[in-house]
């Protein structure tokens, strides 16, 4: 009888937690890590074809769908000067289109259903993937092979410009964020000028200016064949399959000439050097870095544990002093880019505001100097071992991705010769001891060391500037060339998504619990939803939910801060909190092995946290120097102003300014928290979603025994939603922020939709004008124009209202051009130029087959379930969404799309520099107001 039975009937919880209950949660011990590492596990098998294209294939049956995983050995560290950038450009021009599948390679892809899929280039490698269904397979194999062996005709001059344009205004908006031009100087400190790892991924403008079309051509026969490559397919796929359909469409690519290992010294500074960059930041950041060996050197895993001790764990030796006693710093880290061939060992300090920086730079010396002359405890260790194999099981549940099972195994055999090098990595790091760790910090660190510092001041001007741009031309348009024997395949047919069964229970005191079972990895994810959101923030002490849900981890009744950091690590468990407009969540993820005392730890932090005075005082200076933090962001700064635009005098322009009223937060008390959290933090406000792999009948009693006697304290919370929002009439507000190579535009309207409603056929509608790559929006300012590195637009639900909002960053001198083109872009989606027929088809076939991908974590299916319940959807409603979309039309996605989004009622807020955007701005035709950046903060 399952326990759905039990709760039906009435039967009291107690009756069946009683086995359990005996022992408490606090008295278990975490589970050994030798049983954690045993875990981690990707079996595979490996062939290469005769070109010398090396093929791993990882069979994974769990959902059907494969991931297919190209990494080429080819990265910034291969590039000669003069040609700085090139991998990462050619990695922009192998998506848009080969000689047999020509146009952007987001579009056949999107059909079939893609999911988790990107390129990346770094020092090392260039890397594409994309995770399909597994009647897919052939299609992206075929265009995988297409642009590895049948490319060049379709890299034209317009192609070569579009994204030339498209990375250079990448390289702006990395630029245009605080701290932005590091690591240009940090590679010229660390670095000689002809070192391969001396220059950044993304190159110079000069040089992506400089290149022509026969050196991108050239570098592509270079350093782009199959011997100079590695092809990785897991998840629905096995060995017999794999060799078919790879020498089926790789087999007759010629190999091309050998890709050498470029030789790579790690330089020792010949004394310490000490270099500052003025920026307009909100806090001083200190940085202390030596280049140090690479991954597959005998010191790399000592390096790592003694990095994580150091400043990585949340308990690690510079956190603990700097941050929680001595309060010098509201950030502390260190950690290494453990690369193929290099290291680079990283210590970072932002120093808390009103903090002399020179005190906290000694007193941060002092402590990595005592640190590489004492070394690590055996203690400090295992809580880093746990913690770092606890991170790579979760990892391991995607076969693809950014991180998921091909990744481990492309990047062991691409750097490491070696498939399974991700075991011989964790084994070396559990092998560590105190006197291994403290060996290799010595050797490596009592080197001299580059210091950088970014204090606030003016931005230095660059000396990185582009050439004047070229006229647009569009690239034309291209027909399959037939190059190849073989033919583009089709898709075959996908079937429905398999949403996992979603049971409920309650607890003894009423809570309920909804959960559902994923086997593919043992880790266990609990989240409690509470009614309350940012517009249960009190109207005037904004910051005060955000301040106290920072302190629930900061000390319990019988745990202070460090006692908790490193319970979690002990357990390697991570506890999280976060808020939406209309809800505040608590969570939890740990191993199942550990699920116990993640629970106890868990609950102690949820139920009774201290708020003692000195800790109060501390988050609230920490929350205080992040507002600072965010008014230097462009993004945070237009999150302070677009809300209230939209909003008005609703509760819901609470949702604007992540930290809050730094007027009103610099006021806060602990009986200010302590009322917020009673108020709002309790049972009677509270439900609990958990993903595990633990039969619910199992997990159920441990909630139980940890939530199920929990008591609310006083009267609940009531949130006052009954002001209507009003939005501000049409204009545009600049953001005076100087300096800005970029400018960000946001838009935003209030649609006539209510929250209640489901909004599937205005998402999908939306695919077409901004919710995908391919959409209008992104492809007009980015693809046709390389104005931006990326722009579109979404719709935002709470339970009430739904907005509409647009974010494109844009190059400082096309901020009013690209404003125009924003304006036209939504007028013809909206009247004359509707979704068409070719758009549709598109977004219906990628929107159900990419459905098995999608929820291909439990972390998803966590996500759904949440937005099922908080939107009162029903339990299946995943479960049944193939039908609705097949039974779409056009005209519905068009009466959608008119219905909500109106094209002249947007007001619109660009962050940029007004001396280079206003006299732009003035020929939109709307009213522009100028505000300056530093009077966001209070900015009603």
């Amino acid at each position: 009888m399952t326990f759905k039975m039990f709760a039906r009937a009435g039967v009291a919880l107690a009756a069946i937690t009683l086995p359990l209950a005996a022992a408490h949660a606090q008295d278990a011990k975490p589970a050994p890590v030798a049983s954690l590492i045993a875990k981690v596990d990707i079996p595979y098998q490996k062939f290469t074809l005769p070109n010398g294209l090396r093929v791993i294939v990882h069979t994974d049956r769990k959902a059907p769908v494969v991931a297919v995983s190209v990494w080429y050995n080819i990265g910034s560290k291969f590039e000669p000067k003069g040609r700085t950038g090139f991998a990462h450009l050619f990695e922009h021009l192998m998506f848009n289109g080969s000689e047999n599948a020509p146009g952007d390679f987001f579009e056949p892809l999107k059909q079939v259903g893609a999911t988790d899929l990107n390129g990346t280039t770094n020092y090392d490698r260039t890397n594409y993937f994309e995770t399909v269904p597994t009647p897919a397979l052939e299609k992206a194999l075929f265009l995988e092979s297409d642009r590895m062996g049948y490319l060049l005709g379709a890299v034209t001059q317009e192609v070569l410009d579009e994204q030339r344009g498209v990375v250079q205004n990448e390289k702006r908006q990395g630029d245009n964020q605080p701290y932005g031009l590091r690591q240009y100087k940090q590679l010229e400190g660390l670095f000689p000028a002809d070192h391969p790892y001396g220059h950044s991924v993304i190159g110079s403008l000069a040089d992506l200016d400089a290149a022509s079309l026969d050196d991108v051509k050239g570098w592509f026969r270079d350093h782009y064949g199959p011997n100079n490559a590695v092809l990785v397919l897991a998840g629905d796929i096995d060995l017999a399959t794999a060799k078919t359909l790879v020498t089926k469409y790789f087999g007759k690519i010629k190999a091309g000439p050998a890709t050498d290992l470029p030789t790579v010294s790690i330089p020792t500074l010949a004394a310490p050097k000490s270099d500052v960059i003025h920026d307009r930041v909100g806090a001083a950041l200190v940085t202390r870095q030596w280049a140090v060996p690479g991954l597959n050197d005998k010191d790399a895993a000592s390096l790592q544990a003694g990095a994580s001790v150091l400043g990585a764990l949340s308990s690690s030796r510079l956190a603990n002093a700097l941050v929680r006693k001595e309060k010098l710093a509201i950030q502390v880290s260190a950690g290494v880019q453990s690369l193929a061939q290099i290291g680079i060992f990283q210590v970072i300090m932002v120093v808390r505001p009103g903090v002399d920086v020179d005190a906290a730079s000694k007193r941060l010396d002092e402590l990595v100097a005592d640190f590489i002359k004492t070394g690590p405890t055996a203690d400090e260790l295992q809580r880093t071992v746990t913690s770092s194999v606890s991170r790579r099981i979760a990892g391991l549940e995607s076969v693809g991705g950014f991180g998921g099972k091909a990744v481990a195994l492309a990047q062991g055999e691409l750097y490491s010769a070696d498939p399974g090098y991700y075991k011989k990595q964790l084994a070396a790091l559990a092998a560590q001891t105190p006197a291994t760790v403290t060996a290799a910090m010595q050797k490596w660190l009592t080197r001299p060391v580059y210091n950088l510092s970014i204090v606030a001041g003016p931005r230095e001007a660059g000396t990185d500037v582009a050439a004047a741009p070229k006229p647009l031309v569009s690239p034309p348009d291209l027909k399959p060339a037939n190059s190849r024997a073989e033919a583009n395949p089709d898709v075959g047919a996908v079937g429905n998504l398999v949403f996992p069964k979603v049971q409920r229970a309650k607890l003894s005191n009423g809570i309920e619990v909804v959960y559902a079972q994923r086997t593919a990895v043992p880790i266990t994810r609990a989240l409690i939803s509470f009614d309350a959101g940012a517009v249960a923030n009190p109207a005037d002490k904004l910051g005060t939910q955000q301040l106290t849900l920072a302190m629930l981890d900061e000390g319990t009744t019988t745990r202070d801060s460090i006692a908790i950091a490193e319970a979690q690590e002990r357990l390697g468990a991570s506890i999280g909190q976060g808020a939406s407009a209309d809800r505040t969540f608590l969570s939890v993820d740990a191993p199942s092995a550990n699920a116990a005392g993640a629970f106890d730890l868990f609950a102690d932090i949820v139920r009774n946290p201290a708020f003692t005075p000195e800790e109060v005082a501390r988050l609230r200076n920490s929350q205080l120097a992040g507002i600072q933090q965010e008014l230097t962001n462009p993004g945070g700064l237009a999150g302070r102003v677009l809300p209230k635009l939209i909003y008005g005098p609703s509760a819901y322009a609470k949702t604007a300014g992540q930290g809050g009223d730094p007027a009103a937060v610099a006021k806060l008390t602990r009986d200010d928290l302590v009322a917020f959290q009673q108020a709002w933090i309790r049972p009677e406000k509270a439900k609990m979603f958990v993903v595990s792999d633990v039969p619910l009948a199992q997990l159920l009693p441990l909630l139980d025994r940890e939530f199920g006697d929990w008591k609310g304290v006083g009267a609940p919370g009531a949130k006052d939603l009954s002001v209507a929002a009003v939005q501000s009439a049409p204009k545009i507000v600049l953001i005076d922020r100087p300096d800005s190579p970029q400018s960000l535009i946001t838009a935003g309207q209030l649609t006539p939709l209510k929250g209640s409603e489901d909004l599937l056929n205005y998402q999908t509608a939306n695919d077409v004008l901004g919710g995908d790559f391919l959409s209008r929006i992104n492809l007009d300012l980015r693809e046709t124009k390389h104005w931006s590195y990326g722009a579109g637009g979404g719709f935002g639900q709470t339970e009430q209202l739904v907005t509409y909002r647009i974010n494109a960053p844009v190059q400082a001198d096309r901020t009013g051009d690209s404003i125009k083109s924003l304006q036209a872009d939504l007028k013809d989606f909206l009247t004359s130029k509707g979704i068409t027929e070719a758009e549709f088809t598109r977004t219906i076939n990628g929107a159900t087959r990419e459905l098995a991908g999608n929820f291909e974590t439990a972390s998803a299916v966590l996500s759904a379930m949440l937005d099922n319940d908080q939107y009162k959807r029903p339990d299946d409603y995943y479960a049944t969404i193939s039908q609705k979309y097949r039974a779409m039309t056009r005209e519905q996605l068009d009466a959608a799309a008119r219905r909500a989004i109106d094209p002249d009622k947007f007001v619109w807020v660009v962050v940029g520099d007004a001396k280079v955007v206003r006299a732009q701005l003035d020929s939109v035709g709307l009213p522009v107001e100028v505000v300056p950046a530093a009077s966001v903060a209070g900015a009603k």
